[in-house]
């Protein structure tokens, strides 16, 4: 991207674990961005992390003239009406996972984009974990040959309901939409959409009033695609397992970058985005496999690319909405008992 006279100003709507954990150091590595203003009630802990950036009401943000880009990094069920406003109000927009609850929604934001001239992009960084760009390269290259199952596994040990929206009953509550567009969207960006979906969801905290437990297959003519999350998990099983004609492949552990941003690390620091090598997953006949390093940055800095006219946004409202679609066919999979079609 061509270097600019001045770097585009950003306001950001949240400041929870999405906002401070995420889109704010992330931004901060990013030359074409400068953070401006926060939309939050924590204004102390944004004064101590980013000392001279405004605190102002969602209200005041979305009218501040100045500001190029929006970033929504609120509670799943405000995403759409957020983005909506902030795109009539003429801005750039980046959205945090899930884009919408309702996929017809989410279509209709990325017309309105389209109408308003604007970049609109859902924050899927999981695209860029260094587990899933190796199994990328694994399945471009042809390694293991023709692909029968893939897992997908994203488990917590996490016996105690905390008192948090994401683990409340309502609307985007819940680890099926919390969790499960991670693992949708990386499934969707190697495989395409599935000809149908079957779920089994569940609550199986004594205290919990949200899903946290769910079971996806997704069916792609021979292959069966798994996506799976457990609360209660104390040895998770492996992140991903991959077993083809040729080969088989077994990764266990989550990428680092979210710990490392929690640690302070930013990319380009030294060892950022890379695991250890006894993380590094296994290739049945070829053995030890090195984990490409994760790199989250290349969210932000395609968005500022986009902006700048020279190229497309990372993540579409199509893709994204793609995702929401399945996750609807899950649920109504598991309310009715059966498999859902899609195509």
């Amino acid at each position: 991207m061509r270097a600019r006279e001045k770097a585009f100003r950003v306001g950001l709507i949240g400041y929870g674990l999405s906002g401070a954990t995420f889109q704010a150091p992330l931004l901060s590595v990013e030359p074409a961005f400068t953070l401006s203003a926060v939309a939050t009630r924590n204004a102390e802990a944004v004064a101590s992390d980013w000392p001279g950036v405004r605190v102002l009401s969602v209200d005041a943000l979305l009218a501040d003239p100045t500001l190029d880009l929006i970033i929504v990094a609120t509670p799943n069920d405000s995403h759409g009406p957020l983005a909506e406003r902030a795109l009539r109000a003429g801005k750039h927009v980046a959205v945090e996972k899930p884009f919408t609850l309702d996929s017809a929604e989410a279509f209709r934001l990325g017309a309105l984009a389209q109408e308003q001239g604007r970049c609109l992009a859902v924050f899927h960084n999981r695209r860029w974990d260094g587990d899933f760009l190796t199994v990328r390269q694994l399945l471009e290259q042809g390694r293991l040959g023709k692909l029968y199952s893939f897992e997908s596994h994203f488990d917590r040990y996490r016996p105690q309901v905390k008192k948090r929206w994401k683990e409340e009953e309502g609307p985007g509550g819940g680890t099926l939409w919390d969790l499960g567009p991670h693992l949708v969207d990386q499934a969707l960006q190697l495989f395409g959409m599935p000809e149908s979906v079957m779920a089994d969801v569940g609550r199986q905290r004594p205290e919990g009033r949200a899903v946290d437990w769910f079971h996806l297959v997704l069916r792609y003519g021979e292959l069966r695609v798994i996506l799976h999350s457990g609360s209660v998990v104390h040895d998770p099983w492996p992140r991903f397992v991959l077993q083809g004609e040729a080969d088989a492949y077994v990764k266990y552990g989550l990428d680092p970058q979210e710990e490392q941003l929690k640690a302070g690390l930013r990319p380009g620091m030294a060892g950022w985005g890379a695991e250890p090598a006894e993380r590094h997953g296994r290739l049945s006949c070829g053995g030890a496999l090195p984990t490409t390093p994760g790199s989250y940055e290349q969210f932000y800095r395609q968005l500022a690319a986009a902006m700048a006219g020279e190229g497309p946004v990372p993540v579409t409202t199509e893709s994204a909405g793609q995702v929401i679609q399945v996750i609807e066919a899950a649920v109504r999979s598991a309310c009715e008992d059966r498999c859902i079609p899609l195509n």
